[in-house]
C-alpha cells in the first residue's frame, strides 16, 4: 500500500510521446479528409474534360509549399544556429516570482528547439506562398510584350506584368524572414550578455540587407503610386526620390557590413550606426529634400515641371484601358424643318426599347413565374434573327428558388433529388405591347411556346444558372420535378452527360462525405451507381473555379441556341494592377489599371459544360495563361456560329472605360491639370422616388444604325455630361457585330451648343400638360 500522500511524478518523456502520437493521428485525419476533398475535385475537372487543370494546379500548388516551406525552414534553422549563445554562457534567472525562478534554457536545449521551429514556420511560409502559384507560373511562362517600355527606367511592360510580381513576392519574403530572425536574435540575446551582440549583429546584417531588397523592388511600384495630380512618377519622384534611394540602399548595404564586422567587435555602438546611417539617409534623400523641391520648385511652376509626367500618365492609361484604340467622331446636331418619316427609320423605330427591364421583370413575376418557387432573376437584351431581319429581344431564364419552396417541402430528397432545375425561357421584343399592355411573348409558358418558326426551345431544363446554388443527384430512381401540369406536374430524367458518376458503395461514401450527404446518401434507395452528381452548378462559382486567375463580369446572360438548347455566356477579363503609370480603378473588391476582354465563356444550361474562347490573342497575359493551360482554351474561331453572332461588348468592361474615358477623353496636358474638361456619365431621374432623385445611366444595349451608315449593329450606349451639369456633351458605343466587335465609338457634341441631357429631357416631359397629367394618374400607387 502506497501512503496516501504519495503523488506518481510527473512523466516528461511519457507525456512528450503522447501528445506526439495525438499530433501524429490529427495530421493523418487532416489529410484524409484533404485528401478526400482533393478526390472530389479532381473527379469534378474530370467531369468536365479539365482534369490536366486541376492537376497542374495542385502540382503549382504543391511545388509553391515545398519550396518556401523547406527555404524558409533552412535559412531560418541556419538563422537561428548562427545566432544561438555559446554553450557555456551563464545561465540565470529568466524571471523572478519571490523565491520561484523561470531558468533560460541551456544551450542544448536552445538548440534542440531552434529545428521545430524552425520547420513550423517555415510549413506557415509554405501554406502562405502556396496560394501565390498563379504569379510564378506567369513568370516562367511569361509572353513577349507588346514594344512598350516606361519612361522613367525603360523597363519593357513585360517586366511590369511577369517579373515585378514575383520580386515584390521574393523581396516580401526575404523581409519577414529577416524579421524573425532579429527577432529571435534579440530574444536569445538576453541569455548572454557576454555575447557582445554576435547575434544580433549578424541577424541586423540580414536585415538591412533584405531592406535593400525591398527598397530596389519598390522603386517601380512609385510608377503605379496615385497622386493627387495623377497615376505614376512625379517631378520630384524622377528628380530627387528615384535618385535619393540609390543612396539609400548604398546605406542600408554599408550599414549590412558594419553589422556583419561588428560581429567580431561586438560593440553597441557600431550596431547604432549601422542603424542610424539608413534611416537618416532616408529621412533627408527620402523625406527632407523632396520636401523642400515639391514646395519650392514643383508648385510655384507645377504645368511646367509636371507637363511631361501628365502626358505619360495619359498615354499609358489610354493604352491600359484600351482607349487608345477609340474612334471619335465630332458631332454637330442640326436643326431640320423637313418633316419625320418613320418609313424611313423603320428598323430602329421599331428596336427602340419601350420595355424597361425592372417593369418586365416585375410583369413576368406576375404571369410567368406560374408556381412561387420559381423566379426570374435577371433580364437580358440580345439579337435574333427573326423572320429573315435582326430584332432586339428581352430573355429570362425561369429558374428554380429553393428558398421559394414551402417550408414543408424544404427537405433532403427534394432539394437534392426532386426539386433539381429550372424551366424555360421568356423572350420578347423590346418595343411591342400587347392590347393589354403586356408583353408580345416569343417564347412564354410551360411547355415552352413559340410564336416564330426560326427560334425553337427543345431542351428548356435549366440545371446551370445564376440561382442554382445547391448541389443535385441526378440519373436516379426517383423522378425529377420538370412543371406544373394543370392539378398534377409533369416529371423528368436528366439525360445529359455531365455530373460525377456516383459508382461504388465506397466512392459514394467519398462523394456524400465531400457534398455533406454522408447520413443520407449510403441509406438511400434512390441512388444507384449510375447516378450523378451536379456540384458547382451557379455558373459564376462554376468558371471561377476553373479559372480563378480570370475576372468575370456579374452579369451572364442566355442565348437560345438553333440546336434548341439554352446556353449562359460570361464575359472574362485578364486584369493587372501594375500596368505604368495608367490610373487605378476600383472594380469590386479588386484594385487594377489594365484590363482585357480577352475569354468569352459559354456554359450549356442543361449538362453543364464549358468552353473559354480567346477573343484577343494580343493580351500578353491571355497568351501566358494559353501556355499553362492548352487544354482550358479554345480560339474565338471554333466557336460555333450561332453562339459568335450572340457576342456582344462586355458591360463590365464598357463600364471601366467609361469610367476612365470621363477624365482621360483630354490628351492635352494643361486642359488636363485644370481639370477644365471633366465629364460624368449622364444621370437619370427616379420617377417612383420623387422628383430630385436621380441615378447614373447602366450602359444601354440597342440596335441602331449609326448616323451616315445603312446596317444596323447591335451596340451598348453611354451618354455624357460635363462635370455639375446635365446638357449632353457626347456618347459613347460599344460595337458588338462583324468585324468592329470590341471597338468604341464616341460621338462628341461641340461646346458651343447646348444639347439636352436626360435629366433636362425628363423635365421637360414633366413640364408638358398632356404627358404630365398622365404620368401623374400612371404613377398613382394602388390605381
Amino acid at each position: 500500500m502506497r501512503p496516501p500522500e504519495y503523488q506518481r511524478p510527473f512523466d516528461v518523456r511519457s507525456a512528450r510521446r503522447f501528445f506526439l502520437r495525438l499530433a501524429v493521428i490529427v495530421v493523418v485525419l487532416l489529410a484524409a479528409f484533404q485528401s478526400i476533398s482533393f478526390y472530389v475535385d479532381s473527379l469534378w475537372f474530370a467531369s468536365l474534360g479539365f482534369e490536366p487543370v486541376y492537376w497542374y494546379r495542385l502540382r503549382a500548388e504543391a511545388t509553391m509549399f515545398l519550396t518556401f516551406a523547406v527555404a524558409s525552414a533552412l535559412v531560418l534553422w541556419l538563422l537561428f544556429r548562427l545566432v544561438m549563445p555559446p554553450a557555456g554562457y551563464s545561465r540565470r534567472p529568466f524571471l523572478q516570482f519571490g523565491q520561484e525562478a523561470i531558468m533560460i534554457p541551456t544551450a542544448e536545449n536552445l538548440k534542440r528547439l531552434a529545428s521545430p521551429v524552425a520547420i513550423v514556420i517555415g510549413l506557415f511560409f509554405g501554406f502562405s506562398f502556396s496560394s501565390d502559384w498563379s504569379t510564378y507560373a506567369l513568370f516562367i511562362n511569361s509572353a513577349p510584350a507588346s514594344s512598350i517600355s516606361d519612361p522613367i527606367f525603360g523597363r519593357p511592360l513585360s517586366f511590369y506584368l511577369f517579373t515585378l510580381p514575383v520580386l515584390e513576392s521574393v523581396s516580401g519574403w526575404f523581409l519577414a524572414i529577416s524579421i524573425i530572425g532579429i527577432v529571435a536574435a534579440i530574444l536569445l540575446s538576453v541569455t548572454d550578455m557576454s555575447a557582445r551582440f554576435k547575434g544580433v549583429s549578424l541577424a541586423l546584417s540580414v536585415l538591412l540587407a533584405a531592406v535593400a531588397f525591398q527598397t530596389y523592388v519598390s522603386r517601380y511600384s512609385l510608377l503605379v503610386e496615385e497622386n493627387t495630380l495623377f497615376s505614376g512618377v512625379r517631378y520630384v519622384d524622377d528628380n530627387i526620390v528615384i535618385p535619393g534611394l540609390r543612396f539609400v540602399i548604398a546605406a542600408l548595404l554599408l550599414g549590412a557590413v558594419i553589422a556583419l564586422a561588428n560581429t567580431r567587435a561586438g560593440r553597441i555602438r557600431n550596431l547604432g550606426v549601422a542603424i542610424a546611417m539608413p534611416a537618416l539617409t532616408y529621412i533627408v534623400a527620402g523625406g527632407l529634400v523632396p520636401f523642400y523641391v515639391t514646395t519650392f520648385v514643383v508648385r510655384p511652376n507645377e504645368l511646367v515641371r509636371e507637363r511631361q509626367y501628365i502626358k505619360n500618365n495619359i498615354e499609358f492609361t489610354r493604352k491600359a484601358f484600351a482607349l487608345d484604340r477609340i474612334e471619335e467622331i465630332p458631332f454637330e446636331p442640326r436643326l431640320t424643318n423637313a418633316v419625320f418619316n418613320p418609313a424611313a427609320h423603320g428598323e430602329t423605330l421599331e428596336n427602340i426599347r419601350l420595355w424597361d427591364w425592372r417593369a418586365l421583370q416585375a410583369t413576368l413575376q406576375q404571369i410567368q413565374e406560374i408556381r412561387t418557387y420559381y423566379d426570374f432573376p435577371d433580364i437580358d437584351v440580345d439579337r435574333y434573327l427573326i423572320d429573315g431581319k435582326q430584332q432586339a429581344v428581352m430573355l429570362a431564364a425561369r429558374e428554380l428558388s429553393l428558398n421559394k419552396l414551402a417550408s414543408g417541402a424544404q427537405n433532403w430528397v427534394n432539394e437534392r433529388l426532386i426539386y433539381t432545375h429550372g424551366y424555360g425561357v421568356t423572350m420578347n421584343p423590346v418595343s411591342r405591347f400587347s392590347r393589354e399592355g403586356l408583353p408580345e411573348f416569343i417564347l412564354s409558358n410551360m411547355p415552352v411556346e413559340s410564336t416564330r418558326r426560326d427560334i425553337r426551345v427543345t431542351r428548356p431544363e435549366i440545371y446551370f444558372g445564376e440561382l442554382t446554388d445547391w448541389p443535385v443527384y441526378a440519373k436516379t430512381r426517383q423522378k425529377e420535378f420538370n412543371y406544373p401540369e394543370g392539378d398534377a406536374n409533369n416529371y423528368s430524367v436528366y439525360e445529359g452527360n455531365g455530373g460525377i458518376r456516383m459508382g461504388s458503395l465506397f466512392r459514394r461514401l467519398l462523394i456524400a462525405w465531400t457534398i455533406g450527404d454522408i447520413a443520407k446518401v449510403p441509406f438511400s434507395d434512390d441512388i444507384t451507381a449510375e447516378s450523378v452528381l451536379l456540384m458547382r452548378r451557379n455558373i459564376r462559382e462554376r468558371v471561377s473555379e476553373l479559372a480563378p486567375f480570370l475576372l468575370f463580369d456579374p452579369d451572364p446572360y442566355l442565348v437560345v441556341g438553333v440546336d434548341g438548347k439554352l446556353y449562359w455566356m460570361i464575359d472574362a477579363f485578364t486584369t493587372s494592377a501594375r500596368y505604368p503609370y495608367s490610373r487605378h480603378l476600383n472594380i469590386g473588391s479588386r484594385s487594377l489599371n489594365y484590363i482585357r476582354n480577352s475569354i468569352k465563356a459559354v456554359i450549356d444550361a442543361y449538362d453543364g459544360s464549358v468552353r473559354f474562347y480567346v477573343f484577343d490573342e494580343s493580351d500578353p497575359l491571355i497568351q501566358s495563361y494559353r501556355k499553362i493551360f492548352p487544354s482550358l482554351f479554345a480560339m474565338a474561331g471554333e466557336m460555333p456560329d450561332f453562339l459568335h453572332g450572340h457576342v456582344r461588348y462586355p458591360e463590365l468592361m464598357f463600364r471601366a472605360q467609361a469610367a476612365i474615358y470621363s477624365t482621360y477623353h483630354v490628351e492635352n496636358e494643361q486642359v488636363f491639370y485644370n481639370r477644365e474638361d471633366v465629364w460624368t456619365i449622364a444621370q437619370q431621374g427616379r420617377a417612383q422616388q420623387g422628383q430630385g432623385s436621380a441615378d447614373a445611366i447602366e450602359p444601354f444595349f440597342v440596335l441602331m444604325r449609326f448616323p451616315g451608315e445603312t446596317n444596323q449593329e447591335f451596340v451598348s450606349i453611354l451618354p455624357f455630361t460635363p462635370a455639375n451639369r446635365n446638357n449632353l456633351i457626347g456618347w459613347m458605343a460599344g460595337r458588338s457585330d462583324g468585324e468592329k466587335y470590341g471597338t468604341l465609338r464616341t460621338y462628341r457634341f461641340p461646346k458651343t451648343r447646348f444639347v439636352d441631357g436626360p435629366l433636362q429631357v425628363q423635365a421637360r416631359i414633366d413640364q408638358d400638360p398632356q404627358l404630365s397629367s398622365q404620368l401623374t394618374l400612371w404613377n398613382q400607387q394602388g390605381s
